[in-house]
């Protein structure tokens, strides 16, 4: 079995904001279309155009109608029912179990950065890891008939003939959203490591001791029903105080 390297300073990963995603599949979109020629290629499909349709995807969106609930010691607010959407991709964990069940050294962990990674020429394609990954982030190329998953595009944010702002994953540039960010969550003084502090972002499935590096940002509460239809205040506009342009402008509707 495949052992682990010590414990990077540096862990790079994502933040995936459930509050602003909307469910519109541009970073599983642009993940397909830049790994298709990059690091992990090809991600071939199979009958895309047939009535089963299957292939490799490493970034997966998924969609869940979430019950309205009453309130309670925790969340004393009512919350309404809404539509979570909840993109699935590799977590890149700190201790992967998918690395540590691999017979021949094919998925490992990265010690510079904590990508977890598949090196195809010793992939077997027993499936053990994908057995083994309670996140369901292995994908199996029945083509190829290797193990295949996201790779955090190392071969863009490694890439020195690009542009520093595009040395980021293809979903976190493609998402309209901005509900997925990138960073080093091993540094507590990053952007993304700030941003999990202050949101109270989640690991998914703590319990199972796993540690998974990327991040989940909860939803912010919605309002009510009653709260959203409450009648609006009085507001008076005082004109005196708009910039001249814009006391013109209210003269001009008023009429």
């Amino acid at each position: 079995m495949t052992d682990l390297p010590p414990p990077s300073k540096k862990k790079l990963g994502l933040v995936i904001d459930l509050d602003t995603c909307v469910g519109c599949h541009a970073c599983a979109v642009s993940c397909k279309e830049w790994n298709a020629g990059g690091f992990a290629a090809p991600l071939t499909d199979e009958q895309p155009y047939g009535k089963d349709p299957a292939g490799v995807w490493f970034n997966r969106v998924h969609s869940y109608e979430v019950a309205p609930t009453q309130g309670c010691a925790s969340s004393p607010t009512p919350q309404p029912a809404m539509t979570l959407h909840f993109p699935r991709s590799c977590l890149h964990c700190e201790t992967p179990a998918c690395v540590t069940v691999c017979p021949t050294g094919a998925s490992y962990k990265r010690a510079e950065d904590g990508i977890v990674l598949v090196d195809e020429d010793k992939c077997i394609g027993c499936k053990l890891c994908s057995w083994a990954c309670p996140y369901g982030a292995r994908e199996y190329s029945e083509v190829e008939g290797v193990m295949k998953k996201c790779t955090l595009c190392i071969d863009r944010i490694y890439n020195e003939n690009l542009a520093e702002a595009e040395r980021q994953p293809a979903c976190v540039q493609a998402c309209p959203t901005r509900a997925r960010h990138f960073g080093d969550l091993g540094d507590p003084e990053s952007k993304v490591s700030r941003l999990v502090a202050e949101r109270g972002g989640v690991d998914l499935l703590p319990q199972l001791g796993y540690q998974p590096v990327n991040k989940y940002l909860p939803p912010r509460p919605r309002r009510t029903g009653e709260a959203a239809t409450a009648a609006p205040q009085d507001e008076t506009l005082d004109t005196a105080a708009l910039p001249p342009m814009l006391r013109w402008l209210d003269r001009v509707l008023s009429r």
